[in-house]
């Protein structure tokens, strides 16, 4: 497997030391062990903070909450799948027949899986530098042209969306808070009615109330496009 994998190395403009890291980051559940959650695990935060990194030195007057609500969407399911299509991830995924069969290599949540994966398993093998020159190439673009304006106040577009559908609006509620007094940290949990919910953490309840909106809006959306 590994001389398949040397297209999709040159694409990520970093070549594994242990290849075998890669190979399990592609690895889905349904194919056995060892699968890629726990690099899933690792990708998730080192992709979280990367960007974050991104952002915060992109513009030096965003201010937090647009900065979360910027992250909020550069690291969606949707926006990772995405990614994972443009490096073509899907022919390099093992998965299990029933996965295979039911169109598992095209699924979103497969696909955002596997990329943040790939993402954990370049931090194991090269560490952070690795990672960061991995995450600059694929998403410098993206971060140098996101409109912070698109983003704003997704709490009151979420409003609106849900009373044109006859729905009932949203519930916010404060899931965790930690940190020391000077530097707090707000988990927030959107919730409608229908069940679907989308959570946030930000340094404000503000800020965690308008990215976990976000996150529900983009559900909604990728509900409408199916």
């Amino acid at each position: 497997m590994s001389s398949k994998l040397e297209q999709l190395q040159g694409t990520l403009g970093y070549h594994f030391s242990d290849v075998s890291l890669l190979e399990q980051a592609l690895t889905h559940k349904s194919h056995g062990k060892p699968h890629n959650e726990r690099l899933e695990f690792i990708g998730d935060a080192v992709l979280g903070y990367l960007i974050g990194v991104m952002l915060y030195r992109r513009d030096v007057n965003l201010r937090e909450d647009a900065l979360t609500l910027m992250r909020a969407k550069l690291v969606r399911g949707t926006s990772l799948a995405a990614m994972a299509r443009s490096i073509n991830l899907q022919p390099h995924l093992l998965l299990g027949s029933g996965e295979r069969k039911s169109g598992g290599r095209e699924r979103d949540s497969i696909l955002a899986d596997a990329f943040e994966a790939v993402i954990g398993a370049v931090h194991e093998d090269g560490g952070i530098e690795a990672s960061q020159g991995v995450v600059e190439r694929l998403f410098g673009e993206a971060v140098a042209t996101l409109d912070a304006d698109e983003l704003k106040d997704p709490k009151t577009r979420l409003q609106e969306v849900l009373q044109g559908n006859g729905l009932s609006l949203p519930d916010y509620e404060v899931s965790d808070v930690s940190g020391a007094d000077h530097a707090r940290r707000y988990t927030v949990v959107c919730s409608l009615a229908t069940g679907l919910s989308g959570r946030a953490t930000a340094s404000s309840r503000r800020a965690a109330e308008q990215a976990a909106a976000l996150a529900v809006l983009e559900q909604l959306e990728a509900n409408d496009e199916r």
